[in-house]
């Protein structure tokens, strides 16, 4: 499980993000990704992917990062050699990877791999009849993708709650770099509808205060960068959230 209780402490699961274009990882703003430039960081001398993503160990053991590969979501080849570049490290993270599947063939691939679970992205969607592949990959993560107050992608995605999967992440883009906030009005939307899927918050988080009013609200995890670049969330801070006072949480 990725958000419970444990001896009275709410808990979110935070997920690293990498974004990646043009094969470096990229500074991700508000969604416009014609302007995304490759990405300078305290945390690392060079925005190499691993690079990065080792920096990003440094502050926090983090079990799980997520990927978008916005060139192949651009071309929606579904391409997974991103994921298997993170795999290769030691400890081996789990990787959550959106690469523009819109096929079939593409999310059985990646969902065979090992550690990794692909990301179905609304926006790379043409109709919802997608929606009913996720049952026969659990692990797969749907992503309801929303651009200011419209919704990326067929609004029938939207509208069948009944064929979401498991795990549903409320990606705004407008918030993506913004340190704005989540769109808390919309998690809750989202949330309610979701019965007892595990709702991911994408876009905006600032520090521990929205960290936890995102676990009041039973958000399982929250996707974060710049917050943990810029030294908000401290390992203390992202420590006391993962993990609660005393025990070590375990996420799977």
């Amino acid at each position: 499980m990725d958000w419970f209780v444990l001896s009275g402490v709410l808990l979110v699961l935070i997920i690293p993000v990498l974004d990646i274009k043009d094969a470096l990882v990229v500074h991700a703003r508000r969604g416009e990704r014609q302007a995304y430039r490759p990405l300078e960081t305290p945390l690392s001398l060079r925005p190499a992917l691993e690079d990065v993503a080792e920096g990003l160990r440094s502050v926090y053991p983090f079990p799980i990062f997520y990927v978008a590969d916005l060139d192949a979501i651009g071309s929606q080849t579904g391409d997974c050699s991103a994921a298997l570049r993170l795999t290769r490290l030691t400890p081996a993270p789990g990787v959550w990877l959106d690469a523009g599947f819109s096929g079939s063939e593409s999310l059985a691939r990646t969902h065979a791999l090992p550690g990794v679970a692909p990301v179905v992205g609304s926006e790379s969607l043409t109709d919802a009849a997608f929606l009913t592949h996720f049952s026969a990959y659990p692990g797969a993560i749907l992503s309801l993708d929303f651009r200011g107050e419209a919704f990326c992608g067929p609004e029938d995605v939207l509208a069948r709650s009944d064929l979401w999967p498991s795990r549903v992440i409320v990606m705004t883009l407008a918030r993506v770099g913004s340190e704005t906030g989540p769109d808390f009005a919309r998690l809750a939307e989202i949330k309610a509808r979701a019965g007892a899927r595990q709702v991911v918050a994408a876009g905006g988080v600032r520090d521990a205060t929205d960290l936890r009013k995102l676990a009041e609200m039973g958000i399982s995890a929250a996707l974060v960068a710049t917050s943990i670049h810029n030294g908000t969330l401290t390992r203390e801070v992202i420590a006391g959230m993962m993990e609660g006072s005393d025990t070590v949480a375990q996420h799977r």
